[in-house]
């Protein structure tokens, strides 16, 4: 993988890492869901018939600055 410019400050090689969830039910991992937020009856996202895609995230390691990439993984 090319290295990664932090869109903040311009350091080269950011730290790979994900963002978690550990909400109840979750698998450990945040997605990236298609769309508006669009909320059901009981409050909950909207999600059926969305394409869905893993996040990526990288870290700089001179400012601390997170970038986010939604890969083609699900």
């Amino acid at each position: 993988m090319e290295a990664i410019t932090c869109g903040q400050c311009g350091a080269i090689g950011l730290e790979p890492g994900f963002v978690e969830d550990a909400g109840q039910g979750s698998r450990g991992y945040a997605r990236w869901i298609e769309g508006r937020l669009e909320r059901g009856l009981l409050g909950g996202a909207k999600r059926i018939g969305r394409r869905r895609r893993q996040i990526e995230a990288f870290r700089c390691p001179k400012c601390g600055h997170l970038e986010l990439f939604a890969s083609d993984a699900s």
